[in-house]
């Protein structure tokens, strides 16, 4: 045993050796944990700032004058005032997410108690912000027309008292959130595509016959490649989490990174079994990204990393119980938002080193039969 383990690390350091002398995969790395979490964190923020806004005033009113001039940064840009027509056309070509007309007689109406109604059009491809604009339209206009009438901006007194407090994301910033999950993805990404690149880089080049002939078995193999690509995502990940997460982005990080670091380690031993798998299936580069697609996707967007698991059909909750990303973001979640230790989390790492080691036993003896195969 002790032979086979040192021909691993052996054979493990000319993997470490190829991936330096592949400057297209180490440029891949570098930028997917520093400027690709960077800019997927703060690109795609879910906040609603600034919102183009296109105002039809038929009215040209005091009133209607005031409510267009409630309307400015950061949450909306200044808003341009047009004609009906153009915010029909504004909506169509994506110049503008929401258009409010404004009717005529709208001021003389609202003194006189009859309640008129604005129209306001909203693109509502742009799902998250036109779910949180409708709200604040609706806000900012019957503050206004309130104000305007009373002479003083007056609330309703309720008769209960809401105090809602936020944990773990008190400004409601999706870069403290963004930033962690894009870390999750690019851990599963990445390392199925080290793996796989790598025995596909193996056979094409005809050095995997080379390996055949040498006395090692599948695991010395396999499990070289398992863990030079599992050492170079895993230091990528610290390094990121230093310094992209907590000093490019300012993130907080509320639990030990030593812990999380540790279910990484198990994640990646998952997810470089899986590029094994798929590379073992593939037969050249092509056909892996193929497979990849089929993989990676669902690995992402089911792990509820991007959307809550309770929101998703009961059987595809049940089948992703058995993906190690979904309690990969589960563990992340708690160790790094919450500052949950091991007395919380062992769960989601039993789960993923049962899932790792099934992974990993699978991959093997479908590349001990790829072995025999050929030879």
């Amino acid at each position: 045993m002790r032979n086979r383990l040192l021909n691993a690390w052996r054979l493990g350091l000319k993997e470490l050796m190829s991936l330096w002398n592949d400057k297209v995969l180490l440029i891949m790395i570098v930028w997917a944990f520093s400027g690709g979490i960077y800019s997927a964190s703060t690109a795609t923020s879910q906040e609603l700032h600034n919102a183009p806004i296109g105002i039809v005033d038929e009215d040209r009113s005091v009133l209607s004058e005031r409510i267009a001039g409630a309307f400015y940064g950061p949450y909306f840009r200044p808003p341009e005032m047009i004609t009906e027509g153009q915010g029909d056309a504004g909506l169509d070509a994506g110049l503008y997410t929401f258009v409010m007309i404004i009717p005529p007689d709208f001021e003389r109406d609202v003194l006189a108690g009859a309640q008129p109604s604005i129209q306001v059009n909203i693109d509502a491809m742009r799902v998250s912000q036109a779910f949180i604009g409708a709200n604040y339209i609706q806000n900012i206009v019957l503050g206004e027309a309130v104000e305007f009438v009373q002479h003083r901006r007056s609330e309703t007194v309720a008769p209960i008292s809401l105090a809602p407090t936020i944990l773990f994301n008190p400004n409601l910033t999706s870069a403290w959130f963004g930033s962690v999950m894009e870390i999750i993805n690019n851990v599963t990404m990445l390392s199925v595509i080290l793996t796989g690149a790598a025995l596909i880089r193996e056979r094409e080049h005809g050095t995997l016959e080379h390996l055949m002939v040498m006395p090692l078995g599948a695991f010395e193999i396999m499990l070289a490649k398992v863990w030079a690509m599992a050492l170079v995502v895993w230091v990528a990940v610290l390094l990121s989490l230093y310094f992209v997460v907590e000093r490019a982005l300012a993130v907080p990080i509320a639990g030990s990174i030593p812990l999380f670091m540790v279910g990484t380690l198990i994640q990646l031993l998952a997810t470089t079994s899986l590029g094994i798998f798929i590379g073992t299936l593939s037969r050249n580069m092509p056909q892996l990204g193929l497979m990849m697609i089929l993989v990676i996707l669902p690995l992402e967007l089911l792990s509820g990393g991007m959307t809550p698991r309770e929101s998703m059909p009961q059987a595809v909750q049940f089948i992703m119980e058995f993906a190690p990303t979904t309690h990969f973001v589960s563990l992340a979640q708690a160790v790094l938002y919450r500052g949950a230790g091991l007395d919380v989390v062992w769960p989601s790492l039993l789960a993923m080193a049962a899932i790792a080691a099934a992974f990993f036993t699978a991959s093997l003896l479908m590349f001990r039969r790829s072995i025999a195969a050929q030879g």
